[in-house]
């Protein structure tokens, strides 16, 4: 069965962004860009909440073609552009999106009939709201997190809203970037 893993930049305090949804505190560089770009491109899947999909849209489709691009802007709009993408929101209406599916009932079946599909993990890029609606039913397998070397002290949380533990286990994939970034995986650790 696939798994969803959580994709989220963090601050040492444990926030996705700023009280308004900022993220300007995000540290990304090449060396960043070219190690996620490793793990996205073997991915066929993407989950995203209605906001991250949106801003998605609005820029990958072209971002690759735009005379300014760079290697990266190349890359992972081809990749966009072919991945499916799973997207949660009561008010998006799926007439005709390309290889998209919109989620906006039946949350845990609708999931779990995805998981099942042929094809690599799910990877759930930001979206703050959906992942606590995913957190919220146990539908989340995994959290592949960026921790950026700086305290925000107020924000959107990653973790919120849950009612008991989840016990995790961290996978020996850590690794430390140049611009002070630390990667870690946890897969959640279910009975």
């Amino acid at each position: 069965m696939r798994k969803i893993i959580s994709f989220m930049h963090i601050s040492l305090d444990g926030f996705v962004a700023g009280p308004n949804g900022e993220m300007d505190w995000i540290k990304i560089d090449q060396e960043l860009f070219e190690y996620v770009g490793q793990r996205i491109n073997k991915g066929n899947t993407a989950l995203y909440g209605r906001v991250t999909y949106r801003m998605m849209e609005n820029y990958w489709p072209a971002a690759g073609a735009s005379p300014t691009a760079t290697k990266h802007d190349i890359e992972h709009s081809r990749w966009y552009s072919k991945v499916h993408k799973v997207v949660l929101s009561k008010t998006i209406e799926n007439t005709g999106l390309p290889h998209t599916t919109i989620i906006c009932d039946h949350l845990p079946d609708k999931i779990n009939e995805i998981k099942q599909q042929p094809g690599e993990d799910i990877l759930l890029f930001g979206s703050p709201t959906a992942t606590h609606s995913l957190i919220q039913q146990d539908l989340i397998d995994g959290y592949w997190l960026f921790v950026n070397p700086i305290i925000l002290g107020q924000g959107i949380p990653l973790f919120t809203g849950i009612k008991d533990k989840v016990k995790l286990k961290l996978l020996p994939t850590t690794r430390q970037f140049t611009n002070g970034v630390t990667e870690l995986n946890y897969t959640v650790d279910r009975p």
